[in-house]
This record gives C-alpha cells, sequence and structure tokens, in this order.
C-alpha cells in the first residue's frame, strides 16, 4: 500500500538549485544599507527607500523577500529587524559582519563551486594549482580585514580555557594569525603574554594594526612567511593553530604538528580551533557541512573528527588531547599537552 501522507516534493530540489537568489538578496540589502536605515523602529517600504535613495519597488519586493527569508519581520505594512538581523547586520552595532561578504563571497571562494563535478572527478581544484593554499593568496587579506569580528567569541572562549601563569612572562605563538584575535584574546586574558603572530606580509599588516588598536603594541612581534617551513623560534607556552589544519592532508597536518611540538616549552599546550564533526561526519550539520568547502578550495582538506585529531596529536608526540565547544560558534578547541 502506497503512503500518501508525505508524497514526494520536489521543494528541497528548488530551494536549493534557487538558494543563489537568497544569498544576492542579502548581499544587496547590505550594500544598500537596508538593515541599518530600518534600524530600531520599524518602518515602511517608503521610508526605508527614502533613506536607502533607492525607488520603492525594489525597496519592497527586497524587504519582502527577507520576511521570507527571517532577516525581517513585517506587521501592518511596517518592517523591522529581528534580534539576529539587530545585532549581526546594522552597521551601527559592534558585532555587526556584514563586512564578511568581501570574503564569503569573493571570487576565489565562489569560483571554486562552479564545477564541482570536475574538481571531483579529477582530485584537483579546477580553480588553480592549489586552490586558497596557495602561496600569499590574496584572498586572505580579504579574511583579515573583514572576518575578525566574527571570530571574537571562539576567540575568547579558547583563551579561557587555557590559563597561563602570571607570575612570569609566557610567549604565545598564532599560526595563520590573520586578523590576530586568537592571539589578541590569549594576551588580553593574560598581562605578561608576548604575542608572536605568523601569517603572510600582506596579512600581518592587518594583525599588527589590530593589536596595536587593543594596546598590545608592546607585546607584539611577527614571523613572516610559510607556516610549514618558517622559523618558528621556541619556548613557547602556548601556540594556537586556529582554522589552519583543515586546508591540508591528516599526513602534512601531522608533520606540521611535530614542527609546534618542537617550538613548546615541556608542558605548553596547542590549542587548535576547528570545524569538529562527529564520527558519522554530517552531524552536527555546522560543523559536517564544512567539508564541501574544503572539497572545492583546497587539494586535500577536510573537516577532521575529534578521533582524527587525536591521532595526528598523538603521532606528534602530544599527550592529554581534549575537545571544548566553542558556543555560539559551531567550531571546536582541541587542546593537547607537550
Amino acid at each position: 500500500m502506497e503512503n500518501h501522507a508525505n508524497p514526494p516534493s520536489p521543494q528541497l530540489f528548488f530551494e536549493t538549485m534557487n538558494a543563489y537568489q537568497k544569498t544576492g538578496a542579502l548581499k544587496a540589502a547590505i550594500e544598500l544599507g537596508l538593515f541599518t536605515a530600518i534600524g530600531g523602529t520599524a518602518a515602511t517600504a517608503a521610508e526605508i527607500a527614502a533613506r536607502c535613495l533607492c525607488p520603492e519597488r525594489g525597496i519592497r519586493i527586497l524587504s519582502d523577500s527577507l520576511v521570507i527569508f527571517g532577516f525581517l519581520t513585517k506587521e501592518d505594512a511596517r518592517y523591522a529587524l529581528t534580534p539576529d538581523s539587530g545585532f549581526f547586520l546594522d552597521r551601527n552595532s559592534p558585532a555587526y559582519l556584514g563586512a564578511a561578504v568581501d570574503f564569503l563571497l569573493a571570487p576565489a571562494i565562489t569560483a571554486a563551486f562552479d564545477n564541482l563535478a570536475e574538481t571531483i572527478r579529477s582530485g584537483h581544484v579546477h580553480t588553480s594549482v592549489q586552490g586558497t593554499t596557495a602561496p600569499d593568496h590574496p584572498v586572505w587579506t580579504k579574511f583579515a580585514r573583514t572576518m575578525g569580528p566574527m571570530m571574537v567569541p571562539a576567540a575568547h572562549g579558547a583563551a579561557a580555557l587555557v590559563p597561563l601563569d602570571p607570575s612570569r612572562d609566557t610567549r604565545v605563538l598564532d599560526i595563520s594569525a590573520s586578523h590576530g584575535t586568537y592571539g589578541i584574546a590569549f594576551a588580553q586574558a593574560n598581562p605578561r603574554v608576548h604575542l608572536v603572530a605568523l601569517d603572510w606580509e600582506a596579512v600581518l599588516v592587518v594583525a599588527e594594526e589590530n593589536a596595536a588598536a587593543a594596546g598590545l603594541a608592546d607585546r607584539f612581534s611577527k614571523i613572516v612567511g610559510d607556516a610549514f617551513t618558517a622559523d618558528l623560534g621556541g619556548d613557547y607556552d602556548v601556540v594556537l593553530v586556529p582554522n589552519f589544519l583543515h586546508h591540508f592532508s591528516i599526513a602534512d597536518c601531522t608533520i606540521f604538528l611535530r614542527r609546534l611540538h618542537a617550538a613548546l616549552r615541556p608542558g605548553g599546550k596547542v590549542v587548535i580551533v576547528e570545524f569538529v564533526p562527529n564520527d558519522d561526519r554530517v552531524s552536527p550539520p555546522g560543523a559536517a557541512s564544512f567539508s564541501l568547502v574544503m572539497l572545492g578550495s583546497t587539494p586535500e582538506g577536510d573537516a577532521y573528527t575529534f578521533s582524527e585529531f587525536g591521532q595526528m596529536l598523538t603521532d606528534a608526540g602530544f599527550h592529554d588531547t581534549t575537545l571544548h565547544p566553542l558556543p555560539p560558534t559551531a567550531q571546536c578547541a582541541v587542546i593537547a599537552t607537550r
């Protein structure tokens, strides 16, 4: 007997194939300053249009679409921000994330999915030889300029997990420092930390600016170059590895972790921040889906499970590996001891 309670539906197919329309609508709203134009007071389409200097028709259709997508509410022809939109998409909010569009929708990122079938078929990233792991790739300067605010909760969560000895000077190495948010969080939580940031030259400009803005200029230094080959120095109390290992194979990650083991003082900690899926690789969705990003943009990267990180760290000489969720983000800290 056929089950007619839940007949086959093409809805998911059409929603997924048309998802680019949602992306386009949100990008347009951010570029037009629509969320900022509404702010804390509900407004009509005509009022929003006047504030955005746009014809009313386009603003009305865009605003209605954003209601459908869950970014706005509508009552009596007046549009208002949802709590999430007010917090993250109003330019007057200190947690504003709209600038992240420049990285998330950069051609170097989106082009990786233009012909994903060919990438899978050939086993090679079709956009370039190395994808986003190419030396000094310009997309990482965009990342550094735009993504720092998004990392603040995870950075402070990670810093709280590894308190340092307040009775002596300590050293923290921030691998692939980018915006510097993770290292800055550790330095802010530990007044005797000296922070060393490693990245490409153009990216480190951003980290250095952010460290100075945080009042850490006298406790900041940098190492320019490739994290796999640069001289890391030594005697570090903590080495931070935020959002880096997922770009590489397990074999390369293990080799790299051995370098970090040698750079740490005895008893020092490595703090890895990553999207860590469960062993089933489909949950939780926010972490598990990140493997698709790596498939499209790197030659061998992946979202690794905790058991895989544990094996890499053990093979690199570390012990006492632990996993710590970093809410409200989808990321976790994997911490191990030399």
